[in-house]
């Protein structure tokens, strides 16, 4: 699933799609794609909470969510 995301709701969307699809679920944040400072962040997704929580993000934000196996 593929979802494009405002910085600003970020941690809230990453901490819903943990409950919904639960905090052990494979996903990837992608900011910048295409551009010089692109970034893309990997983990589960109680991980990517964890890891945006603590740091103030700008940029336009894509969330990458793995299908259930």
């Amino acid at each position: 699933m593929v979802f494009y995301e405002s910085p600003h709701r970020l941690v809230k969307a990453l901490a819903q799609f943990a409950e919904y699809f639960g905090g052990d679920r494979h996903a990837c944040v992608s900011r910048e794609l295409t551009k010089i400072h692109e970034e893309n962040v990997r983990g589960t997704l109680a991980e990517l909470v964890a890891v945006f929580e603590k740091k103030e993000v700008k940029g336009e934000i894509v969330i990458v969510i793995a299908g259930a196996e």
